[in-house]
């Protein structure tokens, strides 16, 4: 049986915005060819930055079927590497460029989209294994809201 490499929690960034809202969740398919949803789509308006997750090597920046996709193969992460994919973007990095985390990738298109707002489709990538993006935030980059300080009882 093929096992797959866990996924590190290298991520130092959201993709759109803070703390985006997930408008579809990572639905993995129970087969390679069913239905599923494989990344997560995230709310922000036409237009955002869209941001790079962890460091890496953009391995592809263009136009796949009228919309703009950028994927990243990211450093670190064992072989095959993880790439992580980014749609509708229209991109202001090239192949082969270096990026950290937060380093701007383009700017989010609106486009049809099967989203009831502008979304931007996050995927993560094994191989041809298709992995929840998800897990590469650190647990205190998906808690929700600020932390507070309580005051101290006297």
């Amino acid at each position: 049986m093929d096992t797959v490499d866990p996924v590190p929690a290298i991520g130092r960034a959201w993709p759109v915005g803070l703390r985006p809202l997930v408008v579809r969740a990572w639905e993995p398919p129970p087969t390679t060819y069913a239905r599923g949803h494989r990344g997560v789509d995230l709310s922000a308006p036409a237009g955002s930055p869209v941001r790079a997750v962890a460091p890496g090597v953009v391995s592809f920046a263009g136009r796949v079927a009228g919309r703009g996709v950028i994927s990243i193969e990211l450093e670190n992460t064992g072989d095959p590497p993880l790439r992580t994919t980014y749609q509708p973007v229209r991109a202001s990095v090239r192949k082969g460029d270096e990026v950290v985390p937060g380093d701007i990738l383009g700017t989010l298109e609106a486009s049809p989209s099967h989203c009831p707002t502008a979304c931007l489709h996050w995927g993560l990538r094994r191989a041809d294994t298709y992995l929840n993006p998800l897990s590469l935030l650190p647990p205190w980059l998906l808690r929700r809201g600020p932390s507070r300080l309580l005051p101290v009882p006297t």
